[in-house]
This record gives structure tokens, C-alpha cells and sequence, in this order.
């Protein structure tokens, strides 16, 4: 779809820029001189010279050509017509210099865009009372319009066709190339005016003049960007192991969730760690240690240097794949090969491995549209890397992808783990552990009916259940307030959601758990806390958790707050769906509520 776009785009700047250069030329072709047909040459030859010279500018190594100054100079001088044959002389000439790498389609389509920027520059030019000759400072006005009209089509028509290949937003799009270029842009067009002197004062010796000056300024850029890029390699590399490091997986990792999430393309991130890596270091030394992590590094760039994959060193012996294009399954498969590669691959001491062989474990996770942070998929990896590790090593672990029964056994084994930090609030506020009890069998109930897959099940459950772990971190003057609360007091009660999910962050296997206690405050329209997310911003399951939080606080006694009766907290929260809450699943857990109260009625008698 994106490609057909891109094409039907090009299709229709090619009629565009083809009409206007016959409209342009045609009356005046006939009319030109042997001296005019002369310059048109000589200035082709530079534009052709000046493009044949095209450099790097740092950081994003976005190529520049000088040959605008040349066009620009030509519609001030000699006019558009003139300025049109230049253009056509160079681009018949760069056609046959580049033949068979640069498709003709594209070679048409940059002509077109030159033919716009040249016809629509030269009618400002005129428009602004601009005259063909000498550099006038009394026309200042229509030399810059010309240059800045020239400038922005520019941005526009090549920005707009980046934005329907990538699918990105046009506003991103054209603020990150309006930065990258302005500079290069203002070199270009004050030196088309240094042309217009030379030129017009000097001739052809003042164009040969100018031509040794952009030639040294291509040389001088390039070499500034082989500087750039050598201490930017240095930068973003693993010096040991050649690989990208950390920061740089940082970066990578935030751009490509952006990717995936603006074209809904799959993102995977594996994270791998060598097994007993400990015990060969202890045997053999830091330095054959050393060159353990080294002789897997050339494995990983070996085995994924015909893809996309970034592979990065992320500490010690834990590598980090991000895979874009590869969805969970793919990424496990992928993986997987590599695992096995390792295992066959002969390296000194390997013999006293437990496996009998080298050997890592892994963890895969796979990006989707709820998960916001980069630490969230770096935490989903984590987590199924270390459940690989527990299971005995040397696999390979999708997040999520318990057997039923390890999920039941590890299930039960951290709700009793998570009351026992509870525990704690029974000294300091009992209501706050008897609510948050309530709460995990609201969730238990409403995720059977839902009918959520079990790692769901797990963690919006144990998230119920640990949501305001933070508040043991308010003061318990502040907890046990009968009075209604001061600003400043409310205050520090809403950091609770922030305390709770570092408190969870510290332990890997509650990691998955932060959503629902950071964010059981924030409401659907946008206006909660801590961030303020809308909608669906929101994860499916936390905006469930804050209709199950708030229907138990309205309907229990709480310090700072009358108590509703069931009813009562049901008009208020029809009242609230829309605003505060989700109004689809307020109505499920209301029928869900009338139901359970229908059935007890029916109990007692």
C-alpha cells in the first residue's frame, strides 16, 4: 500500500514538474544564443561537478550537493529557462554516470522536484520585483524570497514522500529534516549569491573560482564527517567486543517501539546470558573469561549480520537482539538456532560446562501497543530470561509461556509471597490490607469472566493485590487522617503509585506488575495521575483495576470519605463512566456486581 502510494506521489510530481518545464522553455529554446547555449554548458558541467562532490554533514549523515547554488544563480543572472537547461544538461549526464544503480524512475522523479523548486523560486524572484543581472542589495527582498521558496518546497515535497513511504507523523517528519538541513541549506544559498557576483563580475573565471571553493568546502565537510563518525563509533561501541553497547541499545530500542508503534509492525527483544559464565571465570581467569564474551560476540554478528537485528553488549556476559520485523514466535525460532549454533561450537574449557558444551539461556519478548516504556519490554525479557534460568538453563523462554501447571505452582507461590508484604500494613493500616484482599478477589472474579489467558490471569490478580503497596511509604498520620486531607497531604498520597512500582521494579518476578500500580489512578479521560494517559493509553486491564479500586472504596469505610451502598456506588460509577472510567467495562463489572448481589439474595432465601 505504502509503495503504491510512493509511486502514484511520484507519478503526479513528474506531470507536475515536466509541464512546467515545457511551459517554462518551450517559447524561449529556439531563442538562446551560441554565447547562451555556451554558458548553459559550462554551467551544467559545474552542477554536474558539484554533484559528483556531494558530502556528509554529522549527525544524521544527511547528503548535500552544492549544485542549488548553481541553479539559484542561474534564475538570478539568466533566468528560469536557462536555469531549467542546466538542470536538464545534468541530469542527462548523472543518468549515464549512474546507470544501473539509481533506478530511472528516480532520476525522473528528482528532476521533477528540481523543476518545481527552479520555476516556483524564479516567479517569486519576479514577484518580488527581483531583476536578471547584477546582485542588487536594493532587491534584497527578492533574493531571499526566492531562496526561502526554494528552501521550503524543497522540505516539503521530499519530507511529504519520506512521510508516505515510513508512515511516520508529517510533523516529525519534517521538523527532523527542517533540523538536519538548515545548515547546509543556508551554505548552499549564500554561496548561490557569492556565484551571482563571480559570474556576472568575473565570468567563467569567477565560476571556476567558485568551483575550487565548493570542491575544498565537499573536502573539508567530509573529512569533518569521518571525524564525527570515528568518535561516534567509539561512542556507541563495546570496546572489547565491537558490538553496540548499552546506551546505544537504549536509543535503538526507544526508536524502534516509536516504529512499531507508528506502523504497527512486529518488535522483538531477546536478551541473553551466558550459562555458569561464573564458574568458567573462576576456572580459567577474567581473561580467558574475556574471551568467552568475545568468541560469542563474533557469533551473534556473524549469525544476524544479513539482517536487521541490533545485536548490543548490555553488561557483563548478557547480550540484548532487537529484532524488528519478528514477532514473538519468529524471534524464539531465531533464537533458538542461534542456541544450538553455540552449543556446537568447539572452545577451549568448554568440557566443564554442566551441559558438557557452551551454552546461554534467553528470554524473548515481544513489543504491543500497551507497553509505553522501554523498561517494560526490557522487563518482559528479563523476566522470561530468568524463568529460562530457573528451568534448568540452556532454553529459551518466550514471555508468558508457562505450562499451565508451572503457572499454577508459581501463581499461588506469589500471592503468598505478596500477602506477606502485605503483612506489613497490619500494623500501620489495616484497611488498606483488608481493601487490597477485596480488590484480588474482584480481579480473580472478573478475569474469569473476561476469560483472560493465564499470564493476564497472573498479573492483573497479583497486580490487584499489590496496587498499593506504596502507600507504606506515607506516613501513618497521613493513612489514619480522620479529617479530610490537606493539599500538601494529598500530594504525597498520590506518590504512592510512583513508590509502589519501584518497590516492585526491585524484585524480577513482580516486575509485570508496575502497570497496575502506577497507573490504577489515571482515568479514561485523561485527567489522573501520575502521567495523565487517555483512553486507550491506558492498559486494557489497569483501566479495569481502577473501576474494581474505586467501587471497593466507595463502598467501604474509608477515613476521609462517606461509605455508598452497593447501589449507590453503582449510579456513581454510570455517573463516572466516560470520564473517569472506561464506560464498556464499568457496564461489564456493574452487570457483574448486580449479578453476584442477585445471587446472594437468592442465597439468603
Amino acid at each position: 500500500m505504502h509503495r503504491r502510494r510512493s509511486y502514484l506521489y511520484s507519478f503526479i510530481i513528474c506531470l507536475a514538474g515536466l509541464g512546467l518545464f515545457i511551459y517554462q522553455t518551450e517559447p524561449q529554446i529556439l531563442q538562446l544564443s551560441t554565447s547562451d547555449w555556451g554558458w548553459v554548458t559550462a554551467m551544467s558541467g559545474a552542477a554536474v561537478l558539484l554533484t559528483v562532490f556531494t558530502f556528509q554533514l554529522p549527525p544524521q549523515g544527511n547528503g548535500l550537493s552544492l549544485d542549488s547554488s548553481i541553479y539559484l544563480a542561474c534564475i538570478f543572472i539568466f533566468g528560469a529557462p536557462s536555469a531549467l537547461l542546466v538542470l536538464l544538461l545534468c541530469s542527462i549526464v548523472l543518468l549515464f554516470i549512474e546507470w544501473g544503480s539509481t533506478p530511472l524512475w528516480k532520476h525522473l522523479n528528482n528532476f521533477a522536484v528540481y523543476c518545481i523548486m527552479i520555476t516556483s523560486a524564479a516567479f517569486i524572484f519576479s514577484w518580488f520585483g527581483g531583476r536578471q543581472g547584477p546582485l542588487l542589495s536594493s532587491h534584497l527582498a527578492a533574493y531571499l524570497s526566492a531562496m526561502a521558496i526554494y528552501f521550503i518546497l524543497n522540505l516539503l515535497l521530499v519530507g511529504f514522500f519520506y512521510y508516505i513511504i515510513f508512515r511516520e507523523n508529517l510533523y516529525n517528519t519534517l521538523k527532523a529534516m527542517l533540523t538536519d538541513a538548515v545548515l547546509a541549506y543556508l551554505c548552499t544559498l549564500v554561496l548561490s549569491l557569492v556565484l551571482t557576483v563571480l559570474l556576472f563580475y568575473n565570468g567563467i573565471t569567477g565560476l571556476a573560482l567558485f568551483l575550487g571553493l565548493s570542491v575544498l568546502i565537499s573536502y573539508s565537510f567530509k573529512r569533518l564527517f569521518s571525524m564525527y563518525r570515528d568518535i561516534e563509533e567509539r561512542a556507541n561501541r563495546d570496546q572489547r567486543t565491537g558490538l553496540f553497547n548499552h546506551s546505544y541499545f537504549e536509543a535503538a530500542l526507544e526508536e524502534e517501539m516509536r516504529r512499531s508503534q507508528a506502523g504497527g509492525s512486529a518488535l522483538s527483544l531477546a536478551m541473553i546470558d551466558i550459562d555458569d559464565f561464573k564458574k568458567y571465570n573462576d576456572h580459567f581467569g577474567h581473561l580467558k573469561g574475556d574471551g568467552l564474551i568475545v568468541f560469542l560476540a563474533d557469533l551473534l554478528k556473524k549469525e544476524t549480520g544479513s539482517t536487521d537485528i541490533i545485536v548490543s553488549r548490555y553488561g557483563g556476559e548478557e547480550f540484548t537482539l532487537l529484532m524488528p520485523g519478528y514477532d514473538a514466535v519468529t524471534a524464539k525460532q531465531f533464537i533458538e538456532k542461534l542456541r544450538k549454533t553455540l552449543n556446537n561450537s568447539m572452545f577451549e574449557g568448554s568440557e566443564i560446562f554442566p551441559q558438557g558444551c557452551l551454552a546461554f539461556s534467553a528470554g524473548v519478548a515481544g513489543y504491543r501497543p500497551d507497553v509505553h516504556f522501554k523498561s517494560e519490554l526490557v522487563d518482559h525479557a528479563d523476566q522470561a530470561l530468568y524463568y529460562a534460568k530457573k528451568q534448568g538453563k540452556n532454553m529459551v523462554h518466550v514471555y508468558g509461556n508457562q505450562s499451565l501447571l508451572e503457572r499454577d505452582i508459581d501463581f499461588s507461590q506469589d500471592v503468598r509471597d505478596i500477602e506477606q508484604q502485605l503483612n506489613l500494613f497490619m500494623y500501620k493500616d489495616l484497611e488498606t490490607f483488608k481493601h487490597s484482599k477485596r480488590v484480588f478477589r474482584y480481579a480473580m472474579d472478573i478475569s474469569e469472566l473476561l476469560a483472560l489467558d493465564n499470564l493476564s490471569k497472573r498479573q492483573f490478580t497479583l497486580g490487584a493485590l499489590i496496587h498499593d503497596i506504596g502507600k507504606l511509604e506515607i506516613p501513618w498520620g497521613i493513612l489514619n487522617k480522620k479529617d479530610k486531607l490537606a493539599p500538601e497531604e494529598w500530594e504525597m498520597v498520590k506518590w504512592h503509585v510512583t513508590w509502589g512500582k519501584e518497590m516492585a521494579l526491585t524484585n524480577n518476578k513482580y516486575k509485570d506488575l508496575a502497570p497496575y500500580i502506577e497507573l490504577h489512578h489515571e482515568r479514561y479521560d485523561g485527567k489522573g495521575y501520575p502521567y495523565g494517559f487517555k483512553g486507550e493509553e491506558i492498559p486494557r486491564l489497569c483501566r479495569m483495576l481502577t473501576i474494581i479500586d474505586s467501587f471497593d472504596a466507595m463502598t467501604t469505610e474509608r477515613p476521609y470519605q462517606p461509605t455508598k451502598s452497593f447501589a449507590e456506588a453503582i449510579v456513581e460509577l454510570r455517573a463516572c463512566a466516560g470520564s473517569q472510567f472506561d464506560p464498556d467495562l464499568t457496564e461489564l463489572f456493574i452487570r457483574y456486581i448486580e449479578a453476584r448481589e442477585l445471587r446472594s439474595s437468592d442465597a439468603a432465601m
